[in-house]
């Protein structure tokens, strides 16, 4: 497994990963799936300081089902984005990570977080925050393993699949 810089032709595998979570679990609290032709902007997003990864096997493995750009498997992504819009937080960005359903446990989330804190550093950011769905026991305990450490909860703040939605929120400081 390798990570990379996600490319055009990743989008249809990011979007596939992406939207089981939309349809299927809590994860994300968006509840329309993504369209490929509708990430190309979501893509040059995810440039410079704020990039895209994926994370890939080598071309022929893997069941063929999530294939990103020179034929590689695709096992997940994950970004850096903005954390909010005005100046004074420029200094911080928000991550997020995804790992294609087949692909879980077996350190490809954490591959890819290593490599967006590596990524922030490099680009000169002073912390990173992520935000993840209070159940979701997975993503926190990454996180803290990460050296993240729980920052706050904002209690009931989404509704999704008839459910009350917590977000709990952790930093890492670089």
């Amino acid at each position: 497994m390798r990570i990379r810089l996600a490319e055009h032709d990743d989008l249809e595998a990011i979007c596939a990963i992406y939207n089981a979570e939309v349809v299927e679990s809590l994860v994300t609290f968006d509840i329309v799936p993504w369209e490929v032709a509708d990430q190309e902007l979501w893509l040059e997003r995810h440039r410079g300081a704020h990039p895209a990864v994926v994370a890939v096997d080598e071309p022929g493995t893997g069941d063929g089902t999530l294939v990103g750009a020179r034929g590689e498997p695709v096992l997940g992504f994950g970004t850096l984005s903005p954390f909010k819009e005005k100046p004074a937080y420029a200094t911080t960005v928000e991550n997020s990570v995804y790992v294609a359903r087949n692909a879980r446990r077996r350190g490809v989330g954490r591959a890819i977080l290593l490599e967006l804190i590596r990524l922030a550093g490099d680009h000169g950011f002073h912390a990173i925050i992520a935000r993840t769905e209070g159940s979701n026991t997975p993503s926190i305990e990454m996180h803290q393993a990460c050296g993240y450490e729980t920052v706050g909860v904002e209690r009931e703040v989404g509704r999704k699949h008839g459910r009350w939605l917590d977000v709990i929120e952790l930093q890492r400081m670089l």
